[in-house]
């Protein structure tokens, strides 16, 4: 799966490479607590919100076929407990999946569904992700209290990896968290966005909903993002 590869680089070269930092994994035993169910954070118990007050709050998924050694916790900006206000945010997850799980359609389309349920079902207590899909926003309502208690990104980022962890699919998984003030993250969310089309675009071939390109809504992004097409007609013709 190479189609979301030049996509996932775009986004990487938005970043200085000497500013982007590995969260040390092995620092986070145990894990932290992470709730059955979303638990309400109320604004007087929340320290600040992350994409709070109408600042940028980008989430994007990606899958590649490229080779990964171990999972890797990445973090572009201050950790939760610097951040003093409302603050940017942006979460990107690039999960990193064999090729041969994508050649059984159904098997394909279930495994797409099963990680966008995954990506927003993962509860840290203290971490209140205010999900608007129809938005394309993911503001985060961190609490007080988790942050007296030694909430950050890398326990944050450990129970993600977790959760995509229990789907044998996956061999390894980046999360990289960005909070840097001063970050494009407008040219970000255009980038998620194209994701994102990728994504429904993978949906609609795995799921052989239309197989006519004339009559395809996501015509353009198969136009645009490199292997798509070549894909879609493999599906139309096997």
């Amino acid at each position: 799966m190479e189609i979301y590869d030049n996509l996932i680089e775009e986004c990487i070269r938005l970043m200085n490479p000497s500013e982007i930092h590995s969260l040390p994994l092995a620092h986070c035993r145990p894990l932290w607590e992470m709730e059955a169910e979303q638990k309400l954070i109320f604004r007087r118990d929340m320290a600040y919100e992350l994409g709070g007050g109408g600042l940028p709050a980008v989430s994007a998924l990606a899958f590649t076929s490229r080779p990964a050694d171990s999972d890797r916790l990445l973090l572009y900006g201050p950790d939760l407990p610097r951040i003093q206000a409302d603050s940017p945010y942006a979460r990107l997850t690039v999960l990193h999946v064999d090729d041969g799980h994508w050649q059984d359609d159904q098997e394909a389309y279930q495994f797409l569904r099963r990680m966008e349920h995954t990506r927003y079902h993962v509860y840290p207590r203290g971490f209140m992700m205010r999900i608007s899909t129809s938005a394309d926003r993911e503001p985060v309502r961190v609490s007080r209290q988790a942050l007296q208690n030694g909430l950050n990104f890398a326990r944050v980022g450990q129970l993600f990896l977790q959760a995509y962890h229990e789907h044998p699919q996956v061999q390894a998984a980046t999360l990289l968290f960005v909070t840097a003030p001063d970050f494009p993250y407008e040219l970000l969310a255009q980038k998620a966005a194209r994701m994102e089309a990728v994504t429904n675009s993978l949906d609609q071939i795995f799921n052989r909903l239309i197989m006519d390109c004339r009559s395809c809504t996501l015509k353009p992004v198969c136009d645009e993002v490199e292997g798509l097409r070549e894909l879609h007609f493999s599906r139309r013709h096997s």
